[in-house]
């Protein structure tokens, strides 16, 4: 659906994209993940015809965005980190500007307007003025107008900025509803749901892309040690003694301590083998072993060692 090729994004001395490549398939969420700064937003607004490249080329459902830049504007719903609403309009009013500016026939708008206040969860608020809606609604009125003229490819750039718990939960199940029919990139700054909503992850740091893959693959392909947690009810000096020498263990840190002979500790080891390593130290000194296991590397580490 999208294709971008050596993108290169300069504003005046200073050069926010170089040489940016990635792709993201039809019917695919795809989150858009980097720290402030990295280019992702400057990457979304080449993509929606706001800016035009310094160099490389972008192409949406096979058109270059220069070249057919009004068709592929027809192609694409956008939210924007600053929605875009009148706030003086209600929200009815408003959604009906919307798909009048995008051509929807008049025919079709009541059919679509009901579809899309279904949607996004819109029935209780139609009747209010945008200015008394909370923050979480008002987000839901920007992905109503994203996608009212019922476009193929959504790009949402960190639509859960400043929500709560709950609001950011509910607009996640709503990009995982509409992600069911049409293709998504979205940018965000919440790992967890990045993990939870993307099909796919691709991390952008210093205007480059560092990272590309399903979040299992980016946490196996970047997780180069293992982690273990073990609770063991053992002397803290000699257990520490002993652990440090076991072949493979890099680190060896208690971090749960109970009392000075019932200490949990955090293990890190390189290679394969470690597990039985640990397991068979432990048993020759008969030591009781309270809990042992592994820690499953997370995506916030891998993202913090790929932009760091």
């Amino acid at each position: 659906m999208i294709e971008i090729s050596n993108l290169e994004k300069t504003f005046g001395q200073v050069k926010a994209l170089n040489g940016v490549n990635f792709k993201v398939n039809k019917g695919e969420v795809l989150g858009f993940l980097g720290p402030n700064g990295a280019g992702k937003t400057t990457t979304m607004k080449l993509i929606t015809g706001f800016y035009e490249p310094t160099g490389g080329a972008i192409t949406v459902d096979g058109l270059d965005v220069v070249k057919n830049s009004l068709a592929v504007r027809r192609k694409i719903g956008y939210l924007p980190e600053t929605v875009p609403l009148y706030n003086d309009m209600k929200v009815y009013e408003y959604l009906k500007f919307v798909a009048e500016i995008r051509d929807l026939a008049p025919a079709s708008f009541l059919p679509r307007l009901k579809e899309v206040v279904e949607k996004c969860g819109l029935q209780k608020v139609m009747g209010k003025n945008i200015d008394e809606l909370s923050k979480g609604y008002r987000q839901r009125v920007g992905l109503a107008q994203a996608i009212m003229h019922d476009p193929e490819l959504l790009i949402l750039d960190e639509p859960t900025t400043g929500l709560d718990p709950n609001q950011i939960s509910e607009i996640r199940e709503l990009i995982k509803t509409i992600g069911q029919a049409k293709t998504v990139l979205f940018s965000t700054h919440i790992l967890a749901e990045a993990q939870a909503t993307c099909d796919r992850i691709v991390i952008i740091n210093k205007g480059r892309i560092v990272g590309e893959g399903k979040p299992e693959e980016l946490l196996a392909a970047n997780s180069n040690q293992a982690e273990f947690y073990l609770k063991l009810k053992a002397p803290q000096a000699e257990a520490l003694a002993c652990l440090k020498i076991l072949s493979g263990l890099t680190t060896v840190k208690p971090i749960d301590q109970e009392n000075a002979e019932l200490v949990g500790y955090s293990l890190l080891a390189t290679g394969e083998g470690a597990r039985e390593v640990i397991a068979a130290a432990v048993a020759k000194r008969g030591w009781p072993v309270l809990e042992f296991r592994p820690i499953k590397a997370s995506l916030e580490e891998v993202f913090k060692e790929l932009t760091k």
